[in-house]
Formats: C-alpha cells, structure tokens, sequence
C-alpha cells in the first residue's frame, strides 16, 4: 500500500491498518447514509481520529474513491488464494458469493459514487478488466481440471452475476442470490453421470 504523502515510500504497519479500518467502516457508512454520510462519525466508528482521516482522504470524494477501489481489489484479489485453499469449482462459487457482497456495497455506495462522478472522479476506471481477469484465471483453473465447461467465457459470467446482484440487490434478498448463484454453478458445470 502506498503513503499518500510520499507514493514512493510504502505506509507504515499501523497506518495500513488505520487506513484499511477507515476504508471498510465508510463503505458501511457511505451504504448505510449515502451523501448525508458524516466524515467525522466514519472516523469516530474506525477508533481513528478525523485527522488521520482527512490525511489519508482529503475529500469526501477521494473517500468514497478509495473505499470503492478497496472493494474491487479485495474481490478480485481473493482469485489466487481461494484456488489455493479449494478446487476451482468451489473458489468459484466462492468468488460469485464475494461478487454479490461487492456489488450489495456498491449499490449501497450508488449516490457517495455518482457524487464522485460528477467531480470529475472515475471510481470505475479498469473495474470491469480487473473482475474479468479475475474471473479468466478461475474459470481457466476449472475448465484445467475438467469441472467447468469449456465454452463459459469470463463476459458470460460476469453478465451473470450482475443480474444476479440486481435481482437481488436488498439484504433480505440474500438467500434468493445465494439460490440463484447455486443455478448458476450447475450451468457452469460439467454434468457428470
């Protein structure tokens, strides 16, 4: 992670860890308040003061930029070590779970992040490329190993999953994604006999 005062000097351990707590308590906040979200309680609720917050975020909108874009990675970062730790068809069905905690957060975030738009922010810039290479290596691990069927591209699955989170966009809607996320994984499975 890079220190927002020098980028060529990497943030201190506690920093990082101040800076991370800041990131998830306004994603939470920015969903729970929308604009009406107040900087100084997101700090309060991250046990850091508002000045550690406003150095790290100057603006409300380099805020809701960098929780967002912390979101995203964390997604897509989770590829590699969910196929670590399980078979490929599991990281999968993994990952679509992460991908509807991802997208609950930014459609909790639709108003903090049309804010941003406005000023000119692009909170979205390489969002799409990062989940599709992401969803490449896989979809790629899973038709290796022969569970996945070979003609499901990472677009595909992708426009599955959107659908996915708009159908099922309120917290109560849940186990209905989770339903629909299971369907999902049967047809992307090969079907054994």
């Amino acid at each position: 992670m890079v220190n927002a005062l020098d980028p060529d000097r990497p943030l201190r351990s506690d920093a990082r860890r101040n800076r991370d707590k800041i990131l998830s308590t306004a994603v939470r906040v920015f969903a729970e308040h929308g604009l009406d979200a107040n900087l100084d309680q997101i700090a309060k609720e991250a046990g850091v003061g508002a000045g550690t917050l406003y150095r790290n975020f100057p603006t409300r909108e380099a805020l809701v930029e960098a929780a967002y874009r912390n979101e995203l990675a964390r997604l897509c970062d989770s590829a590699p070590g969910l196929l670590a730790s399980m078979p490929p068809r599991q990281a999968i069905r993994a990952w679509m779970g992460r991908y509807i905690d991802y997208a609950t957060a930014k459609l909790g975030m639709a108003d903090a992040l049309r804010a941003v738009i406005d000023c000119g922010g692009n909170p979205y810039a390489h969002s799409r490329e990062m989940m599709l290479e992401s969803l490449s290596s896989l979809l790629e691990a899973g038709i290796a190993d022969g569970s996945i069927r070979a003609d499901i591209t990472p677009d595909d699955l992708l426009a599955c999953l959107v659908g996915i989170a708009l159908a099922a966009r309120k917290p109560e809607q849940r186990a209905q994604a989770e339903r629909l996320l299971d369907l999902s994984m049967d047809g992307l499975c090969h079907k054994t006999r």
